[in-house]
């Protein structure tokens, strides 16, 4: 047997196959491309399902991949077994109607026996109990000894999930030796025991269930066959865990060099090793395919498997970020066939590091707090932690659930789920209660159920503001109808338009309606079905109906300012990727008149330098007077120029492609300028983050941006006026100002001091004495807490045993400070009581330790009651 490395197995495979006439596809990404039933890719099959359901046209008959894949059902056993990942490798092979059992069986063992050189007296072959078709292929016409072929029954080998394809399938499995084995005589393929290990699943594909559980068979049937690439470089290099094949020894390497220690001494710590090895694999693959950590779907499970990673760095003794320092190792292991490993590595390396040192922010004080909790468990001899209290821990201080659950495990205790879940349930309520009337006066379908589906409209506004069209519908205050008079407000549907109806972010158009008789105005414009195009009107003059001939003349100005924005936006969108990282994705946009919104994929906010270049590099586009050329084609074509797809937007065979120049190419379905200098200039407002893994930049451009600039040179000019200096003299003159208030600030500080040290004088002669305790209780205008503090210092330097108490009335609010030296303490006053008491007769609250406490109040009025209380209250101290 051939002692081959993981990819060195891979290249095999593939190579193998491409000589047998199969296509050999790279890698599918992990978020699924077509499938909302998966939020990762986890098996070969997966992201290939549309072919195999003839939605798709497959690019050939015969095709094989090495999928990359997560799965994280398991995820507590990974690093307590030698087998459990979260990420893996899936080599396939597939048929799409072409080769079946016969070449599947056979070429199965040529590879593992010829390519491999994996000894035949090891292999073992189970089919489905029925199946005698892929028993005689594999006794009569691969020579494997019936003996050494176990069948098996429909939990084993029959692939079916409900009704639709389905089939039995062949498993082929390596014998391990006895000393795996159960010692049972008849230990075969089969046996719960470690003996045989699955390495390779054929299945065949050639029924169809129907609901009544009849299995038709089809007429092209189809192979899915999947091998664990782990799994097998376990077999080939002769070891007994995942962890110790050649690519996970690498990164197992290094974790053990970053976290200074050794593998194989004690098992706990090996747990740690194992998760932080697996687990920095997964989260690499998944940043490089454009998942990035959040509280929702596939960005959680990210995140879970990072922060898990982190917490068990710190159960070795790591308490800084780490993970990203193991980009390296995995790139260096998987970039060859990864090629995103290497392209984004220093993003993915960033990606993790910035969401490691936000953990860090929390994980410390989340651990505390819930040890808090675990030793009240095991103080009242308890082991069930509240879902109140686990719910406090992840709605409050952001720490996890699931790690919740973990430490808890980990310690023999358990949280109540069911509890947590009730908690959780409730703040989705309270979230769905506080969007109640928000965006509910979007228009319904069944507003136009009465209309007939062949009305529709042509949108020729692309090359024309201005023509003529007939009034195909007519619906008013939810109703079809055959006329609208004055004052109505309704929706009018034309025969073609020039009106652009909102979509692709970019809002409608608005203008005007008119004829001889009527005249309408176009308050908005919006998409309908069936290539409706619905203007929202308001009749001013007239009267309409259904069949009229009526000019539609859209708003000049408003259709321009418009058209800067959505261009504008193609050009900061190639900017952004420019600047920040090929990674950026539009996540939203908003085009309006006034200006434009852009949110984009990114995992941190951009530097006031980052920021500065984009906006440089637009207006850098802007002044090269580009011009705009627009056109439809495929869209394979499109794509093959490189063009980018907006979000939110779906493309039929042919798209319409805006292209700036040379520099920014996207499908879109808005509208534009003809050159790019008719933008102007673009300013960037803001720049801040508005979801998990998404930023969001608005602008302004044209009129909106000179009238922005002119406001600015105003207000300059209004602060040069107020300085008495000219306005390239401004910042200067601020800089001067401020330094003199600076000066001023110290000036007063040293009065307000000086003034402190005067007064204490009078204080200590005005001192009252209970118990051998000297009091000072005493009111001061205008101190604030810090000069109350300082006064109060400098008493107690000097008062030798006693307690003072100092009030002021500042800014309209009262500021209480009490502190008692040792052995004042020790005769039992205590600061925090005495100002928790006058500050509930001041309106307030606060409190402190009995040495030193402050509080504040909103009814300064009561200060000299507060006092007179705190009076009284030191003689019940002193004399208790």
């Amino acid at each position: 047997m051939k002692k081959l490395g993981v990819n060195e197995i891979r290249k095999e495979f593939l190579e193998f196959f491409k000589t047998k006439g199969h296509i050999i596809q790279p890698s599918f990404p992990l978020v699924p491309q077509k499938d909302k039933s998966l939020l990762l890719i986890n098996s070969g099959m997966a992201p290939l399902k549309p072919y195999f359901a003839g939605i798709e046209e497959p690019p050939g008959k015969r095709m094989a991949t090495c999928q990359k894949c997560i799965r994280t059902g398991d995820i507590e056993n990974v690093g307590k077994t030698a087998r459990h990942a979260t990420f893996f490798e899936m080599l396939g092979n597939f048929s799409f109607g072409d080769y079946f059992k016969k070449e599947s069986i056979q070429w199965g063992w040529e590879f593992v026996t010829k390519n491999l050189e994996l000894p035949v007296d090891k292999l073992w072959a189970t089919v489905y109990l029925e199946d005698d078709e892929a028993f005689e292929i594999w006794s009569k016409q691969v020579g494997l000894p019936e003996d050494r072929i176990v069948r098996l029954g429909k939990a084993d080998n029959f692939w079916e999930i409900g009704i639709g394809p389905c089939g039995p399938c062949s498993e082929i499995y390596f014998d391990r030796g006895q000393k795996y084995g159960c010692g049972s005589k008849d230990c075969k393929p089969g046996c719960e025991c470690d003996r045989y290990v699955e390495f390779w699943n054929h299945v065949f594909t050639q029924f169809d269930r129907d609901e009544d559980g009849n299995y038709n068979p089809l007429p092209n049937p189809n192979i899915d066959t999947g091998m664990g690439l782990e799994r097998m470089a376990c077999i080939m290099q002769g070891v007994d865990s995942i962890f110790d094949i050649d690519t996970m020894q690498y990164i197992l390497n290094g974790v053990c060099e970053i976290t200074n220690t050794e593998y194989n001494k004690d098992e706990k710590t090996d747990v740690s090793i194992r998760i932080i090895t697996d687990h920095v694999r997964s989260i690499s693959l998944m940043i490089g395919d454009g998942i990035l950590p959040s509280n929702e779907g596939r960005g959680y499970v990210l995140r879970r498997l990072l922060r898990r990673a982190a917490r068990h760095g710190k159960l070795l003794g790591v308490n800084r970020a780490f993970l990203y320092e193991l980009v390296d190792r995995v790139a260096k292991n998987y970039g060859e066939t990864y090629t995103e490993l290497i392209e984004k590595k220093d993003y993915i390396k960033k990606v993790i590091q910035v969401e490691e040192e936000r953990f860090m922010e929390t994980i410390d004080q989340g651990m505390e707090i819930l040890n808090q909790y675990i030793e009240e468990l095991l103080g009242a001899s308890e082991n069930v932690l509240s879902g109140t209290n686990a719910f406090k821990l992840y709605d409050t201080y952001g720490f996890p659930f699931d790690l919740t659950k973990e430490i808890l495990d980990e310690k023999g205790l358990s949280v109540d789920e069911k509890s947590f879940e009730s908690e959780m349930e409730k703040q989705r309520q309270r979230a769905r209660e506080a969007r109640v009337g928000v965006d509910t006066e979007g228009w319904k379908e069944d507003v136009f159920a009465g209309l007939n589906k062949d009305i529709n409209t042509v949108f020729k506004g692309y090359n024309n503001l201005e023509l003529e069209g007939k009034v195909l519908a007519i619906i008013n205050n939810g109703e079809v109808v055959e006329e609208c008079t004055i004052g109505d407000e309704a929706t009018i549907i034309l025969d073609e338009t020039v009106f652009y109806g909102e979509g692709g972010g970019q809002v409608g158009d608005i203008g005007t309606l008119y004829n001889e008789t009527t005249k309408l105005t176009v308050l908005d414009t919006k998409k309908g079905p069936h290539n409706q195009i619905h203007h929202i009107v308001k009749i001013e003059d007239g009267l309409l109906h259904i069949g009229d001939t009526i000019k539609a003349k859209v708003d000049v100005t408003t259709r321009m300012n418009t058209a800067r924005n959505h261009t504008a936006t193609h050009l900061l969108h190639k900017a952004l990727k420019d600047v920040v990282g090929e990674h950026v994705n539009q996540a939203g946009s908003l085009v309006t008149p006034e200006r434009l919104r852009f949110d984009f994929t990114h995992f941190e906010g951009l530097t006031k330098e980052q920021v500065a270049k984009i906006e440089e590099n637009v207006n850098k586009q802007i002044l090269g007077g580009l011009n705009v050329n627009i056109f439809e084609t495929s869209i394979d074509e499109a794509r093959k120029i490189g063009a980018q797809a907006l979000f939110g937007e779906k493309y039929g065979d042919i798209v319409r492609v805006v292209k700036v120049g040379d520099y920014s190419t996207e499908l879109c379905g808005g509208t534009h300028v003809n050159n790019s200098g008719e933008i102007g200039i673009l300013i960037i407002l803001s720049e801040a983050g508005v979801a998990a893994g998404v930023r969001r930049i608005e602008a302004i451009t044209g009129i909106e941006a000179y009238r922005y600039v002119q406001k600015n040179q105003e207000t300059i000019q209004k602060i040069a006026e107020t300085l008495k200096t000219q306005t390239q003299n401004v910042i200067g003159r601020v800089d001067e100002l401020v330094q003199e208030v600076k000066e001023k600030d110290k000036e007063i500080d040293k009065l307000k001091s000086q003034l402190a040290s005067n007064s204490t004088g009078d204080f200590l002669n005005n001192a009252d004495s209970i118990n051998g305790v000297n009091i000072i209780v005493e009111s001061i205008d205008n101190q604030d807490m810090d000069d109350l503090r300082k006064i109060g210092d400098a008493l107690k330097e000097k008062i030798g045993t006693g307690v003072i108490v100092l009030a002021s009335n500042n800014n309209n609010k009262a500021n209480f400070v009490a502190m008692a030296t040792k052995d004042a303490v020790s005769k039992g006053v205590h600061s925090g009581n005495l100002v928790k008491e006058a500050a509930k007769i001041a309106g307030g609250g606060g409190g402190g330790r009995p040495d030193m406490a402050q509080a504040g109040g909103k009814n300064p009025q009561k200060i000299e009651e507060a006092l007179a209380v705190i009076k009284d209250l030191l003689k019940t101290q002193l004399n208790g």
